[in-house]
């Protein structure tokens, strides 16, 4: 089976109110980070004896911020990558901030291997982007996304988020017309979340913010759905939406059980049976692995746990969860737990799938809740 490496970094040069991400600002540490996440790839690459045979079929930086590396880093990561995990590389990531990209940068990606770029633009208005302490305008926005195609990357990605304080249906809309005027391949969008821990949500906890309502939320989530498949983009996951043979490849092995590596402060690997992760600091994980340490921890997955996995995971997407996957328990269980949502019409279950209908889109949580074995 294919697999997928993700690569996580973790810098960005200021940080957005709303991101709940590991990250950090301390960009001095870029290099000498780079160098650990190679040294990583080789230590995993020795101590896991199944890792000999991994075929690497996509590739996936994200962060933070990994546009922010200079290109002689990236260079390497990518050499190490076909050097030690080598396979057929279908699909090659990486995400960047508008601000970020130059013909130079995007081009020199491209001669990387890189196929596919995704962007956070998060909106197309300056206003909005300014709440969120975003580095880049409207126009930057545009003007990084035309760079992006005129350097022959096929395959872009834009990241929108709605539901901003005060934002009305009409700003989404102008939102969702601009992005469907510059004819990506793929969008993903959020509804904005207010973590704990982050600055936004302490501006809500000090009353300088107020989240939507759930009739606005609804509103703006139906007007998402109903511009992006009217004009052509498949509703494939919860939050994503794809033109025809352009769906994510490395972000759907998540959501179908497919065995993936993570590389980097934070990263989670997979393999099946074990969830390994990375530590979550950034100092910690470069003294551990310059001292021939693998900074991780890991759980194994038992049964109920990994049913439960695949409940929040395939869920999410078109297809549903595929019973035949399941041993008759489970299977059982899940089709027992799932007669409310089928008998009010918020699941269907069609060629062996339970899969979310239109209206259970809305209350997905609750119905995984319900499927989840406790």
């Amino acid at each position: 089976m294919n697999k997928g490496i993700y690569v996580h970094i973790p810098f960005c040069k200021s940080r957005c109110v709303y991101c709940g991400f590991y990250s950090t600002t301390h960009a001095e540490l870029c290099h000498r980070y780079t160098k650990a996440l190679l040294h990583e790839m080789e230590l995993r690459s020795s101590v896991e004896a199944s890792l000999s045979h991994y075929n690497t079929d996509t590739v996936y930086l994200g962060g933070g911020t990994p546009s922010v590396l200079d290109l002689s880093d990236m260079e390497l990561i990518f050499h190490k990558i076909s050097a030690v995990y080598p396979g057929n590389m279908r699909e090659v990531t990486v995400e960047m901030n508008p601000d970020d990209v130059t013909p130079q940068y995007v081009s020199a990606l491209k001669s990387f291997g890189v196929n596919r770029i995704s962007m956070g633009v998060q909106s197309f208005d300056d206003n909005r982007l300014r709440f969120l302490r975003r580095r880049h305008s409207a126009s930057q926005a545009i003007k990084a996304y035309n760079i992006i195609r005129q350097a022959g990357i096929g395959n872009i990605s834009i990241d929108l988020m709605f539901g901003f304080p005060k934002e009305n249906i009409g700003d989404w809309q102008n939102d969702i017309k601009t992005a469907l005027s510059l004819d990506p391949n793929h969008i993903s969008a959020y509804c904005l979340m207010y973590e704990e821990g982050t600055p936004l949500h302490k501006m809500l906890e000090a009353g300088k913010v107020k989240q939507i309502d759930e009739e606005t939320y609804v509103a703006m989530y139906t007007e998402l759905i109903d511009q992006l498949t009217s004009h052509g983009y498949e509703h494939y996951e919860i939050s994503n939406f794809a033109k025809h043979g352009y769906r994510s490849i490395h972000n759907s092995s998540y959501w179908h059980d497919v065995p993936y590596l993570g590389f980097g402060a934070s990263a989670h690997s997979y393999n099946g049976k074990r969830r390994l992760w990375n530590i979550d600091n950034l100092q910690e994980y470069i003294m551990s692995v310059e001292q021939g340490v693998l900074p991780a921890e890991y759980e194994d997955i038992d049964a109920d746990t990994h049913y439960n996995d695949l409940v929040t995971t395939a869920l999410r997407t078109c297809e549903g969860l595929d019973l035949s996957m399941l041993p008759n328990e489970y299977r059982e269980y899940a089709l027992k737990s799932a007669s409310y949502s089928l008998s009010n019409n918020n699941i269907e279950l069609c060629d062996n799938h339970l899969r979310l209908t239109r209206k259970g889109l809305f209350v997905s949580d609750l119905i995984m809740s319900d499927l989840i074995k406790v």
